[in-house]
């Protein structure tokens, strides 16, 4: 694959404001080079990050059981690591056709779902998921907080599976202090959450070298209760 630069310009950049169909829009486009510039060039540690922590998170439980959704799962690359824990039964959702196209061909996900997430409901059951990873989509002109109480709806509470019913957000630390949508915004939304009784935070480790930029990384563990 040619190493020629295709990445958006706009697609990370905090002062650009882009709808979702904008930005799905620009993912179908870039689908086809996104590992090799992102996972391959850039070395982006977020999916294995991710993976591990929903394998921390689950700890004994039987992972070929374990139902995992994997939002924003663009091309599958945090998919693959969950499937090389041993993780079987894992679903899909993206807002990019293109991007869920290059993930199909992967053969590990169950079901692929073709939506943006948000607020808006999603084509799936209540209290379905014993995991939910969110690697790398809380970043410019993606996720915002608006979209989590929707994650815990399809996550299982602690009454449904006490062994599951987890939500991990892994991202570059430095988007929650210098993207819009997220000063002020998203850790007071998730600790919103936790003081209505809905989930509540097991963890917020920051790790080095998110990619080869020397940039931090963070990943937050949440119980759905």
């Amino acid at each position: 694959m040619s190493a020629e630069k295709k990445i958006p310009p706009e697609m990370f950049d905090p002062k650009c404001n882009m709808t979702p169909e904008m930005t799905a829009k620009l993912y179908d486009n870039w689908s086809g080079y996104y590992e090799e510039e992102i996972i391959t060039q850039r070395n982006c540690r977020a999916p294995r990050v991710c993976a591990g922590a929903v394998a921390k998170a689950l700890g004994g439980s039987d992972r070929g059981k374990a139902r995992v959704l994997d939002v924003g799962a663009g091309t599958g690359a945090c998919g693959e690591e969950l499937a090389k824990l041993g993780f079987t039964n894992i679903d899909a959702v993206d807002g990019s056709q293109g991007m869920l196209s290059q993930a199909e061909g992967k053969h590990i996900y169950n079901r692929l779902i073709c939506a943006f997430v948000g607020p808006n409901r999603l084509d799936i059951e209540a209290d379905t998921y014993d995991a939910i990873a969110c690697s790398a989509v809380f970043a410019p002109n993606h996720l915002k907080e608006d979209c989590l109480p929707e994650l815990i709806r399809v996550a299982k509470p602690a009454s449904v599976s006490p062994a599951g019913g987890y939500i991990i957000i892994t991202l570059r630390e430095e988007y929650l202090y210098i993207v819009e949508d997220y000063i002020d915004k998203l850790e007071p939304a998730m600790a919103r959450l936790q003081d209505e009784g809905l989930w509540e935070r097991v963890s917020r480790d920051v790790f080095k070298m998110y990619e080869v930029e020397d940039k931090d990384g963070i990943t937050f563990v949440f119980k759905v209760l």
